[in-house]
Order: C-alpha cells, then sequence, then structure tokens
C-alpha cells in the first residue's frame, strides 16, 4: 500500500520555455528549484497553477 503523504504536500513543477512550455520535473519545491537549474528559461511554479508573467527561476538566458 502506498504512502498518502502525497495529497497533503504541495507539489511544484518545473516547466520548459518560461512557463508556456511542457512539464518537465514534478516534486517538492526546493527538488523543483534545484532541477530547474539544469534547464535554460525554466520556471517552477506550484502544481496546477496557470502560466503566469513569471520570471525565469533561474535567470535571464545569456
Amino acid at each position: 500500500m502506498g504512502c498518502s503523504c502525497g495529497g497533503k504536500r504541495a507539489q511544484w513543477e518545473v516547466v520548459a520555455d518560461g512557463g508556456t512550455g511542457k512539464v518537465l520535473f514534478t516534486g517538492t519545491e526546493a527538488t523543483a528549484q534545484a532541477v530547474s537549474k539544469r534547464y535554460t528559461n525554466s520556471v517552477v511554479r506550484k502544481k496546477g497553477t496557470e502560466p503566469s508573467q513569471q520570471a525565469p527561476a533561474n535567470g535571464p538566458a545569456s
């Protein structure tokens, strides 16, 4: 039997293309922040939220 903690914790997504692309990862906020550093122009957002005018989580691509 699986753990029932999944419904009690907030889930976070790493989304490509500044929040308008494909979901690359789903997990805890800390892990999502770490994963987002691997993808240029990705954003971290709470799971299920709509794309917004957020700045990229890992800064501008230079």
